[in-house]
């Protein structure tokens, strides 16, 4: 089975001079913010089979909306998803897909926004939108971004310095992912025995009278050693 492509779009650049840092507010970057959710979805993709990500980046890195668009299009990714903090006075959360979108990319849109809102980490869904953004309009497979809520709001900003949130938006655009592919997860491994799980024993004496094994192992006690009497 081929595996499908996932690309995920890490909204801006970075915070070193020259980048874009995309909104900002209550002491918070949307280019970290989005990074460390991207951490998160990196590792839980990660836990499903016949799935290869690819991400427009996991650090600071000055990349444009057209490369990002052309590395998905020449990697031949099965879904763009692209991540990012909203600004501007609102609360909640949204998603959008490009307006001449067909029903592919509706279905992804549906399936990642209900597991996002079924998280409940915010406290306002503001609903399935379309918008011509370049990476929706120039990517040629289904292709959605999220806004993960407003920087510049006191009660989203909150949100988005909880480690524990944040890992919940990460959950909730993995799942909606596997959901819309059919993703299963990898078969946990079975411990197998190790050196470190063996035990060796190491027997002192054996005695006929209990009365002797007893005083043996008082006297061992003392000493610190662990004992103990087994009767064959």
């Amino acid at each position: 089975m081929a595996k499908k492509k996932v690309y995920i779009d890490l909204g801006h650049e970075g915070d070193l001079k020259g980048m874009d840092p995309g909104a900002v507010g209550n002491g918070l970057k949307e280019c970290n913010v989005v990074l460390e959710i991207g951490k998160y979805i990196k590792d839980m993709l990660g836990e499903y089979e016949n799935v290869e990500i690819k991400f427009s980046r996991l650090g600071d890195k000055n990349f444009s909306l057209e490369q990002r668009t052309n590395e998905a299009n020449v990697w031949g990714a099965d879904l763009y998803l692209s991540i990012h903090i909203n600004a501007g006075g609102g609360i909640g959360f949204e998603s959008y897909i490009y307006p001449g979108a067909g029903a592919k990319t509706q279905a992804f849109q549906n399936a990642v926004h209900s597991k996002i809102i079924g998280k409940k980490v915010f406290t306002k869904d503001r609903g399935k939108k379309r918008a011509n953004f370049h990476v929706l309009r120039e990517s040629k497979m289904a292709a959605m971004l999220t806004e993960n809520g407003f920087i510049d709001n006191k009660t989203d900003a909150a949100i988005l310095k909880s480690r524990s949130k944040l890992i919940l938006i990460a959950a909730g655009h993995v799942e909606g992912v596997a959901e819309f592919l059919g993703l299963k997860k990898k078969p946990e491994s079975k411990p197998t025995s190790s050196n470190s799980e063996k035990l060796y024993k190491v027997q002192v004496g054996a005695f006929s009278d209990k009365g002797n094994a007893d005083n043996l192992a008082a006297e061992l006690k003392k000493k610190g050693y662990q004992t103990y009497i087994v009767q064959e």
